[in-house]
C-alpha cells in the first residue's frame, strides 16, 4: 500500500512509520524537518500542515493518510494549534481525493462512566488538560465528516515513554470506553499502538467511528 504519515518524526508517528516500513509498505513521511534514511520504502517530504493546498498535493494518490500531528506538549497555544492543524489536515485529505483517513487523538475523551469523559474527572492531569480537550473537541468535529472514510484512535490512558513492554503484537480493541486489564489499568506500549494502527491500515475495521486499544 501507499501510505502518507503526517508527523512521522513524533513519538507516536515515528513508531507507526517504523512498523509500517517493516511491513514493506510505500511510505511518504510528512514532517517539518525531513530526515534522511537508507530505507527505500520511505520518502521524506517537508510540508506545512496548515497549508491545505500544499498538503493536499503531498498526500494525493495514496491509499490512506495516517495523521499523528501534535503541535508539541510544551506549546502554550496547543489547544488552538491542535484544532486548527487537525481541521486543515482533514480538509487537505478531502481535497486530495484520498478517502481513508486515520487520525490519532487522545484518551481523555474515553468514557469512564455514563456521560463522563476522563478529561472531565478531577484526577485528570492538569498538564495534559488543554491537549486532551482539543483532541476531544476535534473528535466532535470529525464526527460530522460524511465524505471521508475516517477512523479516530484514542490511545490507552497509560501510553507514554517509559512503558517497557515493547512490541508484543497483542492488544484488545474497544470503542467509546477504555480497555482495562485485570488490574484495572488501561495500558499499551507505543510499539503496540503502532501495531494497532498498522493492522487497521491493512485490514480496516473501523469506519467513521472512534476506537481504542490496550492490553
Amino acid at each position: 500500500m501507499k501510505i502518507a504519515i503526517i508527523g512521522a518524526t513524533g513519538f507516536v508517528g515515528s513508531h507507526i512509520l517504523n512498523e509500517l516500513a517493516s511491513r514493506n509498505h510505500e511510505i511518504t513521511a510528512i514532517v517539518r524537518n525531513p530526515k534522511t534514511t537508507d530505507d527505500k520504502n520511505i520518502k521524506w517530504v517537508k510540508a506545512d500542515v496548515f497549508n491545505v493546498d500544499e498538503l493536499a498535493k503531498t498526500v494525493e494518490n495514496h491509499d490512506v493518510v495516517v495523521n499523528a500531528f501534535n503541535p508539541g506538549w510544551a506549546n502554550p497555544n496547543i489547544y488552538d494549534d491542535f484544532i486548527a492543524g487537525s481541521k486543515a489536515i482533514q480538509e487537505a485529505v478531502k481535497k486530495s481525493g484520498v478517502k481513508r483517513f486515520i487520525t490519532i487523538g487522545g484518551g481523555g475523551s474515553l468514557y469512564v462512566a455514563p456521560n463522563l469523559q476522563a478529561v472531565d474527572t478531577p484526577d485528570f492531569p492538569k498538564e495534559y488538560h488543554a491537549a486532551a480537550t482539543a483532541a476531544r473537541d476535534y473528535l466532535n468535529i470529525i464526527k460530522e465528516e460524511k465524505d471521508l472514510d475516517w477512523a479516530f484512535f484514542s490511545p490507552a490512558f497509560e501510553m507514554h515513554q517509559g512503558i517497557t513492554t515493547g512490541r508484543t503484537g497483542k492488544y484488545r480493541l474497544g470503542l467509546e470506553n477504555p480497555v482495562f486489564d485485570e488490574n484495572q489499568r488501561s495500558i499499551l506500549s507505543v510499539e503496540d499502538l503502532a501495531v494497532v494502527i498498522a493492522d487497521e491500515v491493512e485490514n480496516p475495521k473501523h469506519h467513521q467511528v472512534r476506537f481504542t486499544a490496550a492490553y
